[in-house]
């Protein structure tokens, strides 16, 4: 008898899921599990690549260099994640038909991979959804369609902009793009969304003037909505063409005509973000980035990460063997983690031993802050001791209990540290009875220099902030890539922190009053807000640092 054979996956499905307006948060949750589940996404945008990347936590590819008996190759590129199909353009870089990228997504689909086709906005509203789900309907391949937040709506809210109230209830969207339209038809008070109208609104508004409507009607066009490039004009039918051009407003754009734009005065918000559209470099070892960026990011900011420094381990690992092994044998009473970079340290080391957190037990372990005791508790460990007041090492000492002879079996503790760490804890520990196993678990190492259009950024004021999070991350970055710009805010995660910052000639314009990352970043959320209200008050238009260039800023002296 044969043994049966294996069979392909026979499966042929599409799921068609909307991306929606470009604020990668307003993905849905079905969307976002559906995307990290494919094989294949088909874009329709050339950013939608890099908003998947950035959803998934995806690295970007990477290019090597492929060499072959000593002769360099083309760079060969290296990717993880989904395989990335461009739907928007074809092999020779022409628009693709509704036909043509229906024919692409039917091929893919017969492969028997998981394929999502990935569309702005919501694929049954103002899309080709309905084009290629028919096509998918006739090759008979089974499909799913996973509404997205339409730019209809989103944009006008973002700008501020309700499309209706209790005083108006009506609303009519009409696409403007290759159509022609009967505008006499909406010279009611009907609040009208106009898509694809930059290019046509002069036209678009002498036929609604003539139809009737007035000409001080409100008008609200607002471009690359919902992300921090978004920008909003207000006019009137009787201004919008001539506003427009010497705006140079560009597509795409959503246009609201009608009252409800005089709301806008009341209900903008996300422009008044207090750090709207500023560029804030985040200089940090590239796996801490993220929860400063979001932070950022929900303040208006654009922050872009650049590393500065690689953990790396220590050059003698004989040390950190040896301290293992003592924990295992119960030669500490306290395990003190001032990082969750140590943390990182002594967990790959145990799993190099092949052991778990069980051989904490009967171990007091304490964590500088909440952010080192949260990585602790990832690994099933609650920390004994966090500091009640100053999240560290000073912190720590003042809630650290004095050795006690009746007490304490022993008397010993493990600090696992950086290479570059001080030894304030130490002596601390040593003033308050305590023998201290101080050894070197990782090392904190300079990173690369960042590519040089960033540091050109950095040198010539296109960043607007910069946030600094420790000593090291201000001597590397000043290393890898020289000094922020005169006009670039400096904002500090504490005293230690600015007083470096100040040696290498900067001057601080911001620290946080406690350190951790959450109160640097509303620290300069704070400053920027302060700025915009003086810039307000003094009749002044509402710059970025980037848009200013004071003379004679804020240097330290030098000394």
């Amino acid at each position: 008898m044969t043994e049966p054979s294996t069979p392909t996956r026979q499966t042929r499905w599409v799921s068609f899921v909307g991306a929606g307006p470009g604020d990668p948060e307003l993905l849905t949750l079905r969307a976002v599990d559906l995307l990290r589940d494919a094989e294949i996404v088909i874009t329709e945008l050339p950013e939608h690549e890099r908003l998947v990347r950035g959803v998934l936590g995806l690295p970007e590819p990477v290019e090597l260099e492929d060499e072959d008996d000593g002769e360099v190759r083309l760079p060969v590129a290296v990717a993880e994640g989904p395989q990335f199909v461009d739907g928007g353009f074809g092999e020779d870089g022409q628009p693709l038909t509704h036909a043509a990228r229906a024919k692409v997504i039917i091929k893919h689909a017969k492969t028997g991979r998981r394929v999502v086709r990935l569309m702005a906005g919501d694929p049954f509203l103002y899309a080709s959804g309905p084009e290629e789900a028919q096509a998918c309907a006739k090759a008979g391949i089974a499909f799913e369609v996973v509404p997205g937040v339409s730019s209809v709506n989103a944009v006008p809210a973002y700008a501020g902009v309700p499309l209706t109230t209790k005083n108006h209830r009506e609303v009519t969207v009409v696409s403007c793009a290759g159509a022609t339209v009967d505008w006499s038809q909406y010279a009611n008070r009907t609040t009208l969304v106009l898509l694809s109208a930059v290019g046509s609104i002069g036209e678009i508004a002498r036929e609604l003037i003539a139809a009737g409507r007035a000409s001080d009607t409100p008008v609200a066009m607002t471009r690359t909505g919902t992300v921090t490039t978004q920008r909003t004009l207000v006019s009137t039918l009787a201004d919008i063409a001539a506003d427009v051009r010497a705006a140079r407003m560009e597509a795409p754009a959503v246009t609201v005509i009608g009252p409800v734009v005089d709301l806008r005065e009341q209900l903008s918000w996300f422009e008044n973000k207090p750090l709207f559209g500023w560029r804030v470099l985040v200089p940090r070892t590239k796996e801490q980035a993220a929860s400063l960026s979001t932070r950022l990011r929900s303040f208006g900011s654009e922050p872009e990460e650049v590393p500065t420094i690689s953990v790396e381990p220590p050059r003698n690992p004989q040390q950190m063997d040896k301290a293992v092994r003592g924990l295992v044998e119960g030669r500490y009473e306290w395990i003190a983690f001032t990082s969750v970079n140590a943390v990182r340290a002594v967990r790959e080391k145990f799993e190099e031993y092949g052991l778990d957190a069980r051989a904490f037990s009967g171990l007091k372990i304490a964590a500088v802050g909440e952010k080192t005791a949260a990585s602790l508790l990832d690994w099933g460990l609650r920390a004994d001791l966090i500091p009640a007041g100053e999240q560290s090492a000073r912190g720590l000492l003042e809630d650290w209990p004095p050795f006690d002879e009746l007490l304490d079996p022993i008397n010993r503790v493990f600090q696992p540290r950086a290479d570059i760490a001080t030894e304030n804890l130490v002596a601390g520990l040593v003033d308050l009875g305590w023998e201290v196993d101080d050894v070197t678990a990782y090392r904190t190492v300079r990173a690369a220099p960042p590519p040089a259009p960033t540091r050109e950024a950095i040198k010539s004021g296109k960043f607007d902030a910069v946030v600094f999070t420790s000593s090291s991350t201000v001597r590397n970055l000043v290393g890898i890539a020289g000094k922020p710009h005169a006009s670039t805010i400096i904002a500090v995660i504490g005293p230690a922190t600015a007083k470096t910052a100040e040696e290498h000639g900067l001057r601080v314009d911001v620290m946080a009053p406690n350190p951790s990352v959450e109160e640097l970043a509303e620290a300069l959320a704070d400053f920027g807000a302060a700025r915009r209200a003086s810039l307000v008050e003094a009749g002044q238009p509402v710059t970025r640092p980037s848009e200013r260039r004071p003379a004679g800023r804020r240097r330290a002296s030098s000394k």
